[in-house]
């Protein structure tokens, strides 16, 4: 699915554009994953587990999410650099179709500026347009910024998995679903 580019302007003044990712940015969106999973222990995985990645393979995954009818990326560049991108996923079915799930993230030099919540807001406009009902997320346990963010937008916590998360240092950390019911 194709999120067609617009334009938002960031706390500090500066613009930045969202749009889809493209098949050149392969590389790019690799080089950003591995820096944001470093940045923070909040992210589903650890940087070194996206170094084995072929950038073939992430091509593929652009060119997939390009033309799948079911998922909406969003990248956002500031000044030419990758700070972040989001996804949506609707998900199909008589008994599911009523359900999409969200994910996001944002190198931590451009926290604060605004992008979450331009992000966010790009999102609950497709789920709207889409006939979503409710939008679903997960977050683990300590992640109070992101939650924040999250509940500003109207989602509530509906369950808790309990030691779904193992850090390397051996800690379990639970695991939060959230919900927005629109």
């Amino acid at each position: 699915m194709i999120f067609q580019p617009i334009q938002i302007q960031l706390k500090d003044g500066r613009i930045a554009i969202l749009r889809s990712p493209e098949v050149e940015d392969a590389a790019d969106m690799l080089a950003y994953i591995t820096q944001a999973c470093g940045e923070t222990e909040f992210l589903a995985r650890y940087p070194e587990e996206w170094a084995s990645m072929p950038l073939e393979r992430e091509q593929a995954w652009i060119q997939n999410l390009r033309e799948s009818p079911h998922t909406l990326a969003i990248a956002c560049f500031v000044d030419g650099v990758l700070a972040g991108n989001c996804e949506i996923g609707f998900k199909s079915g008589i008994k599911m179709g009523h359900r999409a799930s969200v994910a996001i993230a944002i190198l931590q030099e451009y926290w604060g500026l605004g992008i979450g919540s331009a992000m966010f807001e790009q999102m609950i406009k497709a789920a709207q347009q889409r006939g979503i009902l409710i939008m679903e997320l997960e977050f683990i346990e300590g992640n109070d910024r992101a939650k924040a963010l999250y509940e500003k937008f109207g989602f509530r916590i509906v369950a808790e998995k309990p030691f779904a998360i193992r850090q390397k240092d051996g800690r379990l950390l639970s695991e939060y679903i959230m919900q927005k019911h629109l």
